[in-house]
């Protein structure tokens, strides 16, 4: 059984889980922030109530994106499953000790922390995926991988609302932090080596198709040496995942409270929509992750995805229908969960095993745009008397430079297009 495909246990469904409890951890935020106990433990209320709330995120995605400039160096250094490891250890206790504070200043600290310990996830899933698979499968792997990204947060806005409503906000911190504990964490020890040569369990046969280059794929290794900080489409890709992380923040975190306030729904009604939306975002993730390696077009895929947000955004803000406008938002949500995707992809494909550490951590720090995405649409609430339509109209205008930049990759990327097979690796390995 997984003869010749022990990368598909061994990597990606660790990274799976740790993307699908750690996604929850990192949202939950949103569907707690609407509990009224938790606002009134915290003195959340008043005239600046909704900038307090953009600060949770605020606070917590600067720690995100900074952080991973400095795990991605360190995992370079150490190894992905060191690094995941010691991440995931902080953010435990983080979660723990989250549901025992009752101030806000100390829970802004918690959120920080938090942040910090989460800031590797996104290096350490690149760096396994780059050493651990064949550069024609990336694609797959990351789907494959990340799906628990969204996933997670699908089913955790249920639960969590469940959760709230059964017990105390202060539990879902007490059971995230145990998720973690007894399953991330042992996976990360037992399932997991830093390179496929280094796991008893992997054949010769699996490792030779990993290690597989094309020749065309050979000659631009040789051509460029890979150096991605001087390939410009990579820094395109960089910008457009500054845009892709201000827009998926901004709406993932005030979704549920725009749905509640804004359109009226009920607790049960939000949660649904909520959760359809990260279904939306799984289903972008894993159309892409298939057509991305099918056409070998991610950069045209992503300006297709810019514009489709775009239009959705602009839906949201005209319909009358509250349905019909909670639907756009969360599509709009899900299609920058493709373009997060792609994005990932892309890193992987513009660095090489030893440098993809690092590449993804400049790519993990574009994170710190949703903090300021999530702390500007309070504040504009605040300034608009809890009005949400000035702040869709920003991620409207966001979502337009996103367009505008990949636009410059398509053409190359048409130009490099090439129609190499994919090696066949031997099934009897």
């Amino acid at each position: 059984m997984l003869q010749g495909q022990k990368r598909w246990l061994y990597i990606a469904v660790p990274i799976f889980f740790f993307w699908f409890f750690g996604q929850i951890d990192k949202v939950g935020i949103s569907i707690i922030q609407t509990d009224p106990d938790f606002l009134n433990t915290f003195g959340i209320t008043g005239e600046d109530k909704n900038t307090k709330i953009g600060l949770l995120s605020f606070v917590f995605t600067i720690a995100y994106g900074v952080s991973n400039l400095f795990w991605g160096f360190i995992i370079d250094k150490f190894g992905a499953r060191k690094t995941a490891i010691a991440g995931l250890s902080i953010w435990t206790l983080t979660m723990f000790s989250s549901g025992l504070t009752t101030s806000y200043e100390i829970f802004l600290v918690s959120r920080i922390i938090l942040g910090f310990g989460e800031g590797m996830m996104i290096p350490v899933s690149g760096k396994f995926i780059s050493s651990w698979f064949n550069n024609r499968e990336i694609g797959r792997a990351q789907a494959s991988g990340l799906t628990g990204n969204y996933l997670g947060p699908a089913i955790g806005a249920v639960v969590l609302t469940l959760i709230i409503s059964s017990l105390h906000w202060q539990s879902a911190f007490f059971i995230l932090a145990a998720l973690n504990l007894f399953i991330n964490i042992p996976m990360f020890i037992f399932l997991t080596r830093n390179k496929p040569e280094e796991h008893p369990h992997v054949s010769k046969e699996e490792l030779a198709f990993i290690r597989h280059l094309d020749d065309d794929e050979k000659e631009g290794i040789t051509s460029e040496n890979k150096s991605f900080a001087q390939d410009y489409r990579f820094w395109i890709v960089w910008f457009g995942m500054l845009v892709c992380s201000f827009l998926f923040f901004g709406i993932s975190i005030w979704l549920p409270t725009y749905l509640l306030e804004a359109k009226g729904f009920e607790q049960k009604g939000m949660s649904s929509i909520t959760s359809l939306s990260w279904l939306f975002a799984l289903g972008f993730v894993l159309s892409c992750g298939f057509l991305a390696d099918k056409t070998r077009r991610p950069g045209l895929m992503a300006s297709i995805l810019f514009l489709m947000t775009t239009i959705f955004l602009t839906v949201a803000v005209f319909i009358p229908t509250p349905i019909i406008a909670g639907i756009c938002m969360g599509l709009a949500m899900g299609c920058q969960g493709g373009v997060f995707h792609l994005s990932n992809m892309l890193m992987v494909k513009y660095s090489t095993p030893e440098t993809a550490g690092r590449a993804a951590g400049l790519m993990g720090f574009t994170n710190i745009m949703g903090g300021f995405s999530s702390y500007i649409m309070g504040w504009l609430r605040d300034i608009s008397n809890g009005d949400f339509s000035t702040s869709i109209a920003m991620l409207i205008f966001a979502s337009i430079l996103g367009l505008s930049a990949y636009v410059f990759t398509v053409k190359k990327e048409a130009a490099e297009l090439h129609s190499a097979p994919l090696p066949t690796q031997n099934r009897h390995a």
